[in-house]
């Protein structure tokens, strides 16, 4: 997920496509760890998605604040 498309959405849906991402990070997780993925750098990818996510809300945070 693009950052573009991040800032678009509310407060409460990165929220919720927060809990989302972090669902498919563990799903993923076990997956590779019974029978490899074909694309590993998916796992990565994931991380980042998440990492995006969890920056954006404290951005939020930190503006609301002011």
């Amino acid at each position: 997920m693009k950052q573009k498309v991040i800032n678009e959405l509310t407060t409460a849906e990165v929220k919720e496509r927060l809990d989302v991402e972090k669902d498919q990070l563990v799903k993923m997780r076990l997956n590779h760890a019974i029978s490899p993925l074909e694309n590993p750098q998916l796992i990565k990818e994931q991380r980042r998605t998440i990492a995006r996510l969890h920056t954006e809300l404290r951005k939020r945070e930190l503006n609301d604040n002011k």
